[in-house]
């Protein structure tokens, strides 16, 4: 959060003065980057069935990219670092979600995985408060070297306590034999026909998700007008909501069901999306944070817990793989459709950003649509994910 949701996209579009289109660009192209790679790491993690070693060496890169930001007053060279480091953060993704059956089983997914989130928004918080007094000090430019040790500090306790299932054997990777498998998933994914849609759905979702996260600092300090101090109050509000949210979503999918959990993760997100589009006053802006990040916090929970309900065990991390692929390719598009937005628009002042917002809006509605004939699809088919009807949505 102290790098994609604050201090990269002010050091970028404040501090040197780039448009919003250069971030959009740099984190379009890191996520690309990733989007080729996700499905081939996704296969390399069942192939092996070593996760840990991966998740591991891709957080060092991260880490060390990220602290030299700090040290280069250059514009370029910042944005490169950012792209490396994102594309380890994002890539170490598949490794991460695909350890989620180690330490969860069946019902237990969804709570496991919205305890898993809510501790990761704890620290995403404790980022943001501890690295504060290093840019009062010394600005944004400080930030990146305390926020590259925190990620290591909590990075510590998966890679010491988390350990891959044991295998009797370990065949090499061919990266032939990857692509070959890749290629009869594909050829075998209308046999998933349930997984695709959803798949589609994720994209969608995760399209207006992640741009709000990489824009979310942009928009409170050119829109609403946020100071630095408002602007780390109202991620902390967020944050909490996050952390609020991954515990509420996560007992909801355990007790009443993840189709019934991720409509309110759509409501929530339809309803922050419109209040952000329509907020002419801080007060009433400040109700976007928590209602947010409420959906942030769930959508990681419901969606992953969804994928390993409709997923064969053997394939779990080739589809985790491909799930990444989605959110990752999701990444790529809704950057740039918010860069290109503000930019055709870039002499209407704030007008700009509430259009961006206002696509974004339209692309959950849409996702919404999709995700009712998903549900009555899952219902009519007697599926294991165990739901009331959704037949009053929409």
């Amino acid at each position: 959060m102290n790098v994609i949701s604050l201090y990269f996209a002010l050091w970028v579009t404040v501090d040197h003065g780039g448009q919003d289109i250069l971030y959009s660009f740099a984190l379009s192209l890191s996520m690309l980057a990733v989007a080729v790679s996700v499905p081939v790491l996704g296969a390399t993690s069942d192939t092996t069935g070593k996760r840990q070693r991966p998740l591991a060496s891709l957080t060092l890169v991260c880490v060390i990219c990220t602290a030299l930001i700090g040290g280069t007053p250059n514009l370029w060279v910042g944005l490169v670092l950012f792209v490396i480091a994102n594309y380890c953060y994002q890539s170490a993704l598949v490794f991460y979600n695909g350890m989620l059956p180690s330490v969860s089983h069946g019902t237990h997914v969804g709570l496991v995985s919205g305890y898993g989130v809510s501790l990761g928004y704890m620290g995403s918080i404790a980022g943001l408060l501890m690295v504060k007094p290093f840019v009062e000090e010394s600005g944004r430019s400080a930030a990146f070297l305390p926020t590259a040790a925190l990620v290591l500090f909590f990075s510590l306790p998966c890679f010491f306590f988390v350990r891959d299932p044991e295998k009797k054997y370990y065949p090499p990777v061919q990266i032939t034999k990857v692509f070959a498998t890749l290629k009869e998933t594909l050829s075998r994914i209308k046999h998933y026909k349930s997984l695709f849609q959803f798949i589609i759905i994720h994209f969608l979702v995760l399209d207006a998700v992640n741009t709000i996260i990489a824009f979310m600092a942009v928009y409170a300090t050119k829109v609403i007008g946020f100071d630095g101090n408002e602007i780390t109050q109202f991620l902390i509000s967020s944050t909490v909501g996050a952390m609020i949210g991954a515990i509420i979503i996560g007992f909801l999918v355990k007790h009443k069901g993840s189709i019934w959990a991720y409509w309110l993760v759509l409501w929530l997100w339809i309803a922050a999306l419109s209040l952000a589009a329509v907020s002419q006053s801080t007060t009433l802006f400040w109700c976007v944070g928590p209602l947010a990040g409420m959906g942030m916090g769930g959508v990681w929970v419901v969606s992953r817990a969804i994928l390993v309900e409709l997923s064969p065990p053997e394939k779990l991390g080739e589809f985790f793989g491909f799930y990444s692929l989605a959110g990752k390719t999701a990444s790529i598009f809704g950057p740039l459709l918010w860069g290109s937005v503000v930019w055709v628009l870039d002499d209407t002042q704030t007008l700009k950003y509430r259009a961006a917002v206002t696509l974004l809006l339209c692309i959950v509605i849409a996702a919404a649509f999709l995700f009712r004939n998903f549900s009555l699809n899952i219902s009519q088919a007697n599926n294991s994910i165990d739901i009331p009807p959704t037949n009053d949505k929409f």
